[in-house]
């Protein structure tokens, strides 16, 4: 059984760090009896805002499980999540509904965009639902930030699936949410294209300001984040702050039951030489 580590509530800096999200022993089982399966065991955590935010762990380490409590997906079994100030286990499903469509932010690894609309409609498409009008300005900064100018009028399937995944991006940016959350969002992408996706998301953090936290089993894409959580058996064990994809893979496999030593490149896919300084790919 792996041991839960506290995890502080500041930046890696030693500063204090405003929190967009956060978990208080939070528990998510399935069944009862002989059958109950603790998915996340007692979780403590907090999501710094204005930060990108990587979540590893081994197959059913429960890291998927903890993005979608804290995004609103998925309800626990006790404990308590905060969006900002806003307790969303005590919400009602219309409220909660509400908030994760008016506050909140997802990218999936599957693009989820609607073949008959454009990439513009796509990307404002959440917000015609609700009947808002985009903030003109802050929608061309999205759409500059992600590289889509050029791309605005063609339809999914004129699109590479780097350029669908930046329409998802943009899309999720758009309605300027406070946190958004990424599921393997890079997943079904090659490695140039996920390199870019990763690159704008990375770009959003640093020049607009969002929040993301993203859920990956690749080293190469956590170094872009700020911040990597550790999970193992329902708890997160381990952080670092400022990765390098050989840094976080090491560590991966010091988690991970069997791991054997692998260098970073070649467990990530990619050559030595597709790493710059920080372990991203060049």
């Amino acid at each position: 059984m792996t041991t839960a580590v506290s995890i502080p509530k500041t930046g890696g800096s030693g500063g204090h760090t405003a929190v967009a999200a956060r978990a208080r022993q939070v528990v998510k089982a399935y069944g009862s009896g002989e059958t109950r399966v603790v998915a996340l065991d007692h979780v403590d955590v907090d999501i710094a805002r204005g930060q990108f935010t990587a979540i590893m762990g081994p197959s059913g380490s429960g890291k998927s499980t903890l993005m979608h409590c804290v995004a609103g997906l998925d309800t626990v079994t006790s404990g308590q999540i905060f969006i900002d100030e806003t307790e969303i286990t005590a919400l009602k499903d219309k409220k909660l509904t509400q908030l994760r469509r008016d506050r909140i932010g997802f990218i999936f690894q599957a693009f989820n965009l609607l073949p008959t609309l454009n990439a513009i409609e796509n990307i404002t498409l959440p917000m015609d639902i609700a009947g808002r009008k985009p903030d003109q300005a802050w929608l061309d900064r999205v759409v500059e930030t992600v590289g889509l100018a050029e791309r605005l009028k063609h339809r999914p399937n004129q699109l590479s699936g780097g350029q669908q995944q930046r329409v998802a991006v943009a899309r999720a940016l758009a309605a300027r949410p406070e946190i958004i959350f990424g599921d393997e969002p890079t997943g079904n992408l090659d490695s140039r294209a996920g390199a870019e996706v990763l690159g704008f998301l990375r770009r959003s953090v640093d020049e607009l300001g969002q929040t993301i936290v993203m859920v990956t089993h690749d080293p190469v894409a956590a170094a872009y984040a700020n911040r990597v959580l550790y999970l193992a058996d329902g708890r997160i064990v381990d952080e670092m702050y400022n990765p390098t994809a050989e840094l976080v893979l090491e560590r991966m496999l010091r988690l991970s039951p069997g791991g054997t030593e692998t260098s970073a490149a070649g467990a990530a896919g990619r050559t030595p030489e597709a790493f710059d300084a920080r372990g991203r790919v060049s």
